[in-house]
């Protein structure tokens, strides 16, 4: 008797594995699920001028965004996150952005210019425009820009300046990738864009140059002695 032929096995598109992840998700908003195409970046990019959140990738992890000049937005963004009292790190188109929300002393452009597009996020003091609710009220800001070109394009065509908190709940695993994203906060956003997963699926370096002696706060892909050759140069 003849073996039977195996069964075609049907392969899932973009378009099928979006389905499954959304039909899966509580949804609280229309959510849209897409590729990171430049259409579909400038969709996202009006969406979050017009107050939307957006999950986009990065360089290092997923991120969450919103414009950080609508209160309402950011707001948002603590409720979605279920965060409360940590600051929302900033990501910038380049330096100059950077510095129309932060204040960069020779040691944080020194390090910037080394570093950036890259994983290193610089703790700063914040300029008076930058809304409190932002920082939770304290004086200083983190702030990068992210070595990704989707970001980066993101970023441009919303004004230069974007929140970059990780699209995870607190306490949860930073994702590397939008369905990630999408099981944990998906059915809370307007916009989700698609891009593969992250080169490096780490958070980023974190580096406070408030005071005298730089500080890390968090480890990440850049080291220590890296910065510290800069500074020395």
């Amino acid at each position: 008797m003849e073996p039977s032929s195996p069964k075609a096995v049907k392969r899932l598109t973009c378009t099928d594995r979006q389905k499954l992840i959304l039909n899966n998700q509580p949804r609280k908003f229309d959510m849209q699920l897409l590729k990171a195409t430049k259409e579909n970046i400038r969709l996202a990019a009006e969406t979050i001028k017009k107050g939307g959140l957006v999950i986009y990738p990065t360089d290092t992890v997923y991120g969450l965004g919103c414009n950080p000049f609508n209160i309402n937005s950011v707001r948002r963004i603590f409720e979605v996150k279920g965060r409360t009292g940590k600051p929302l790190p900033i990501l910038a188109y380049s330096i100059e952005d950077a510095q129309k929300i932060a204040e960069f002393n020779e040691k944080a452009l020194k390090i910037a210019k080394a570093f950036w597009p890259g994983p290193i996020t610089l703790v700063l003091p914040k300029k008076a425009n930058l809304p409190d609710i932002v920082t939770c009220n304290r004086n200083s800001v983190g702030v990068r820009v992210p070595n990704h070109k989707v970001a980066l394009e993101l970023i441009q065509l919303s004004n230069g300046l974007l929140i970059g908190t990780s699209a995870n709940r607190t306490g949860r695993k930073p994702p590397e990738t939008a369905e990630e994203a999408v099981r944990q906060i998906g059915g809370e956003v307007d916009v989700v864009l698609d891009g593969g997963k992250v080169p490096l699926g780490t958070p980023s370096m974190v580096v406070d140059l408030t005071v005298k002696t730089p500080i890390v706060i968090r480890e990440g892909p850049i080291g220590l002695s890296s910065i510290l050759k800069v500074l020395e140069a």
